[in-house]
């Protein structure tokens, strides 16, 4: 099967439909899910999408070391092309691995100058990223500036910024307090959800919108792809 039938089953789709054109280059937008709800996956998903169109991808962990993270895209990658019959696989995954840059820091030394620095570093590379994840960010222990600095740096670099957040429980009530305080510097809010035999995908904020029932989809729960009507 052709890369865009895997494209076609990224959650992606339906948040360039349900929201306003998705989180859009320039922008910040954070997801939350309880541990273990399929955050990683998710944002591997989202990486894997923009690298099949050829685009370059930094994935930054605040968690864990760079072949723990390797290893969790080769999982995914392998679901993907297992269930979507992917030609070429081997192919694809060696030209992905060159499209994607992985790095990992401490969290409590990572800031918004390191991921910076990372960036430049990539981009003299030949590399420059058109989508960066830092995964295992914590929102409450960093104060609102940085938030804003990351959104500064998404707009400086006209790409896209995810963030990881963990939450306490697996039920997401709605975008948590410590976001009030950093205004409009995150543009999309999503959690996920466990629910009956899926991933349960849902937006709490959609750019300005006031209206952000119309997102609310099931992903399969292994790959964290669109499941199939």
């Amino acid at each position: 099967m052709y890369r865009k039938f895997v494209n076609a089953r990224s959650p992606l789709r339906l948040l360039e439909k349900g929201l306003h054109g998705g989180l859009g280059c320039g922008n910040l937008g954070i997801v939350l899910a309880g541990h273990g709800v399929g955050k990683t996956s998710f944002l591997v998903c989202v990486a894997l999408d923009d690298l099949l169109r050829g685009n370059n991808v930094l994935h930054v962990s605040l968690r864990d070391g760079v072949p723990h993270v390797r290893a969790y895209y080769n999982t995914v990658f392998d679901d993907l092309a297992a269930t979507t019959h992917l030609e070429n696989a081997a192919a694809t995954r060696a030209e992905i691995d060159h499209r994607r840059s992985i790095r990992s820091y401490p969290a409590n030394s990572f800031n918004a100058s390191k991921l910076r620095e990372a960036i430049k570093i990539e981009s003299e590379a030949g590399g420059r990223p058109s989508l960066v994840i830092v995964e295992g960010y914590e929102l409450g222990a960093v104060e609102p500036a940085e938030v804003r600095e990351l959104k500064a740096l998404a707009r400086e670099l006209d790409a896209e910024i995810w963030l990881s957040v963990a939450c306490p429980e697996d039920r997401v009530p709605g975008v948590p307090s410590s976001l009030e305080e950093v205004g409009n510097a995150v543009s999309v809010v999503l959690a996920l959800e466990p629910a009956q035999g899926a991933v349960a995908l849902r937006a709490l904020k959609d750019h300005e919108s006031p209206d952000v029932s119309a997102l609310h989809v099931s992903l399969d729960p292994r790959t964290l792809l669109l499941i199939r009507s």
